[in-house]
């Protein structure tokens, strides 16, 4: 889809300034609005799966939700004076702006969550890295060990879950308790650490064996190009802004 297309370094740019940009406001409207919109974009030109969606976005929602009870509870005194008074219950206060307040920062929580997963699931670590490389001149010693580090992850869970399974072969049951499972995590991590070592030691006997210096780089097998449709992004999410920062001053 659309937006698995867009450069990376582009997406990752307009991202970042967008959410500098909405830090300046603290109007849940306007957090409303944004957050519809990015929605709306990033289930429309996006091949996103809303389950997984959904299950990355939950702790956000619970965090969010920590932020408004805290705000709500806890304001500032120096402030209250001031307010219009909602509710009043013992040392319990609720006033029109604090409410508004503690609102715009669950927003704020829920809409920086919900572009950094819009970057996350649309964006290939590997491209990514590429495009960092060609466009904003990373040092590709830096990018190319940044992705062989990634590349490790899954080899690296691997090679637990076969220490699991020999284990159990050899009789030893599954820890139940946490201090057990603290015992056998005790137990694997020389084992992992020193094949991590020695797997990295063989990529970078690979990668010499083949010609990589770390010397930039003028020629790229994949090339990451900049597009029309990369400017579209960035008129996209700027539009949405303003859209959202008209309805807020409407409403």
């Amino acid at each position: 889809m659309w937006l698995h297309t867009i450069n990376p370094s582009v997406k990752m740019i307009t991202i970042l300034l967008t959410i500098i940009v909405l830090a300046l406001f603290l109007d849940p409207v306007l957090y409303l609005v944004f957050w519809l919109g990015i929605i709306t974009i990033t289930f429309t030109l996006s091949k996103v799966s809303f389950k997984i969606w959904a299950l990355l976005t939950a702790p956000f929602v619970f965090m969010a939700i920590g932020y408004v009870w805290t705000a709500m509870l806890f304001p500032n005194e120096a402030l209250l004076a001031d307010e219009q008074m909602l509710f009043e219950w013992g040392w319990l206060r609720l006033t029109e702006e604090s409410l508004a307040r503690s609102a715009g920062l669950g927003m704020r929580v829920i809409v920086f969550s919900a572009l950094s997963l819009l970057f996350v699931l649309t964006t290939k670590p590997v491209l990514f890295m590429l495009s960092l490389m060609q466009q904003l001149k990373v040092p590709t010693r830096l990018a190319y060990g940044v992705m062989a580090g990634y590349q490790f992850l899954p080899l690296i869970k691997e090679e637990f879950q076969i220490m699991q399974r020999a284990q159990q072969i050899r009789g030893v049951g599954r820890p139940r308790t946490l201090k057990e499972r603290v015992r056998q995590w005790k137990s694997f991590i020389i084992p992992l650490l020193a094949s991590a070592i020695r797997k990295a030691e063989r990529t970078a006997i690979a990668m010499e064996s083949k010609g990589f210096t770390g010397e930039a780089r003028t020629h790229w097998y994949t090339e990451i190009p900049l597009r029309k449709r990369d400017g579209l992004f960035v008129c996209l999410l700027a539009g949405l802004f303003f859209t959202a920062y008209a309805a807020s001053a409407v409403l």
